[in-house]
């Protein structure tokens, strides 16, 4: 076990697992919601929102969305290596990521150089 890795107590990673889990609530919540209006409401939502919205909107939300659906995937990885105790190293590499970056993107899956990486190949 890497000294990096020895730096992440059982507290600190407890911590992630709280905090993760309350950052998939915040995603996943907003989804419920959605569901539950749409099928109160049916169709009506989707034809106030095609009159409402122009394309130039569409694609932010649409853009904002696929970041939302990238970030519930790696919260839920992360939450998975939680359990399987291999958290605060990289899916790529196995490298360890660092405490620093784990205590500002607890869903963090991959080094910085590697998330860079996945970045631009989008």
């Amino acid at each position: 076990m890497s000294e990096q890795h020895a730096e992440l107590s059982r507290e600190f990673i407890e911590q992630q697992r709280q905090r993760l889990e309350g950052l998939r609530r915040h995603f996943l919540g907003d989804d419920e919601e959605r569901r539950a209006f749409e099928e109160q409401h049916g169709d009506e939502a989707a034809e106030f929102e095609d009159t409402a919205q122009d394309s130039a909107q569409e694609e932010v939300l649409q853009a904002q969305h696929d970041v939302d659906d990238r970030r519930v995937h790696d919260i839920e990885r992360a939450l998975q290596k939680i359990a399987d105790g291999t958290y605060g190293y990289s899916d790529l590499s196995g490298q360890p990521i660092p405490k620093a970056r784990l205590e500002v993107t607890p869903e963090a899956i991959l080094t910085l150089d590697e998330e860079r990486a996945r970045e631009r190949g989008r």
